[in-house]
């Protein structure tokens, strides 16, 4: 494949060191630099579903400092610097995750596309716009490549010589690079770059791999080399490469700000069924501000199990900038979105993002009419506010005064701690339409451990 070249877009962001924080660009102009770089940034983005309301507008707003790039910066704030290259075809889970994993942790995140322009359709049809094309990239210095898999994406990614010359000298000069689902076997192995490694890959891949080398763990780190097997095991590789770019304490951080816990996957209250005659129609409306993990999350996992999943913007474009800065574009503005009647309509948080979200007159009217016809609706983290502020939480039991569920369903409410446990929230709402057999099927496919119960 040949790769286009372009000029390295500017990159923006705020990133407080007292915190290891990475804020997003979004509103407030590059006069507002010191002050967002300053330590006197004192509340840091530490999970949304364990804040006060009280304090989202104050979080909200220091969250949406920006800075250019800018001499008057010092560059020790991007100690690190990663490449996450993308094509199409690329899993877009393995995308999100990474980028606001290793964001989170402080790195400077360069997403390329590999395509002969910036708009990439990803595997399950979620649209990115890259930061850069992967040309651009030829005389930067990496810390950390880090392939997404897919398919056709880690073909794609394999067919770029321009990538396969910039990751074979990275490798020659043992900095850290890693893959991750299919891209072990369909992309370093025909680049050579697997020679004497233990490596791991999704299942579906594995047999492509030397069985002398290939283990079935999560995780295989060998020498630079760090593999993994797919989109469920994506946050346990993130963590796994910012401990290695940083050190364990980075990686035990950011683990804590992603709210892994030992919860209880769902609990259910007033069961009702489901189960529709059609095939189901789903709303994602999004937001500038929207947590991408949360969005693509939802997306990726209801679309593998076949729901017809149609993404609206609350905004005057398609294209949003989400909470931790990477751009998608969604199916259709919301004014359009709502000539449709969809059966579940489902809130992705974020906390700029859900403040965005509950300024849309139109969204909120769907949302009335979707509670007041019987139909379902649900909201992950920071957006129950906008259910408890249109009254749609009365009587309910939400994940806010559950105690031990990452997850709680009450009748055709389904509402969820966000981050981390989404893939939870989503595989629930592929089992309450679907049941648990589809459900199961999708999780084995993200290599995702369905949870018992």
């Amino acid at each position: 494949m040949e790769c286009s070249s372009s000029a390295l877009l500017p990159k923006t962001c705020c990133f407080d060191r007292s915190y290891r924080k990475f804020y997003p660009n979004s509103m407030i102009s590059s006069a507002n630099l010191l002050p967002c770089l300053s330590s006197s940034i004192t509340v840091p983005f530490r999970g949304v579903p364990t804040l006060r309301r009280s304090s989202i507008a104050a979080i909200a707003t220091a969250n949406e400092a920006v800075v250019t790039n800018n001499p008057a910066i010092d560059s020790s704030a991007f100690p690190k610097k990663v490449l996450v290259p993308i094509g199409y075809g690329t899993e877009e889970m393995e995308v999100v995750i990474m980028v606001h994993v290793l964001r989170q942790a402080g790195a400077h995140v360069t997403v390329a596309s590999v395509e002969p322009q910036l708009e990439v359709k990803a595997s399950s049809g979620v649209k990115f716009v890259a930061d850069t094309l992967i040309n651009s990239c030829t005389n930067e210095i990496f810390d950390l490549i880090a392939l997404p898999g897919g398919m056709p994406g880690s073909a794609r990614l394999r067919d770029c010589e321009v990538l396969r010359s910039i990751t074979s000298k990275h490798a020659e000069e043992k900095r850290l690079y890693g893959a991750i689902c299919a891209a072990p076997a369909i992309t370093l192995q025909p680049w050579g770059l697997l020679r004497k490694k233990r490596i791991t890959c999704h299942p579906a891949f594995i047999g492509k791999l030397s069985s002398f080398w290939a283990v079935k763990s999560n995780i295989q780190v060998s020498g630079e080399l760090t593999t993994s097997r797919g989109p469920g095991t994506t946050f346990e590789f993130a963590l796994s490469l910012v401990g290695q770019l940083f050190d364990e304490s980075a990686s035990q951080e950011v683990n804590d700000l992603l709210l892994q816990s030992e919860d209880q996957p769902r609990k259910e209250f007033n069961g009702v069924e489901w189960l529709l005659d059609h095939p189901p129609q789903v709303l994602v409306p999004v937001a500038n501000g929207s947590d991408e993990v949360e969005v693509v999350t939802i997306i990726d996992i209801l679309r593998r199990a076949k729901v017809n999943v149609v993404v609206a913007s609350v905004e005057k474009s398609l294209q949003i900038l989400a909470f931790h800065g990477t751009k998608i574009i969604a199916d259709k503005l919301i004014d359009i979105a709502a000539e449709s009647i969809y059966d579940l309509i489902v809130l992705p948080g974020g906390l700029n993002g859900a403040k965005r979200l509950s300024k849309s007159k139109i969204l909120k009217k769907l949302l009335k009419e979707q509670e007041s016809a019987g139909r379902m609706y649900g909201a992950v983290s920071s957006s129950l506010a906008l259910l408890q502020k249109q009254r749609l939480l009365k009587d309910k039991l939400t994940t806010e005064v559950v105690d031990g569920a990452k997850v709680v369903i009450d009748g055709k409410l389904i509402t969820s701690k966000g981050l981390a446990n989404t893939a939870d929230f989503a595989l629930a709402i592929v089992s309450k339409l679907f049941g648990h057999a589809r459900a199961r099927s999708v999780a084995e496919g993200l290599v995702f451990e369905y949870p018992r119960g």
